[in-house]
């Protein structure tokens, strides 16, 4: 498995992911993962699913909510406890 990250201030079109799936096939690889902080033409996703090979694309948005999931680069800064009535701390036995 192959990664190439770019961090992008417009969209990354389908000339970048191709020339990303032409490597995977110049190293025999049959599965990668781009990553932007930008986002993806409709046309490179397209792309994608379209090709053998399997290249999942992750763009800026879904790279920030995976950080956030798995607490890489981010700090808790506010926590919040919701409680529950116990009832059965006020039956009367």
């Amino acid at each position: 498995m192959y990664i190439q990250a770019k961090r992008w201030e417009g969209s990354v079109g389908r000339p970048a992911v191709q020339a990303f799936a032409g490597s995977l096939e110049g190293n025999r690889a049959r599965k990668g993962v781009f990553i932007t902080t930008s986002r993806f033409t409709e046309d490179a996703k397209e792309y994608v699913k379209r090709i053998e090979k399997k290249i999942v694309l992750i763009d800026g948005e879904s790279l920030a909510e995976l950080m956030i999931d798995n607490d890489v680069g981010v700090s808790p800064k506010v926590t919040y406890i919701i409680k529950n009535i116990d009832s059965d701390y006020f039956n009367e036995d």
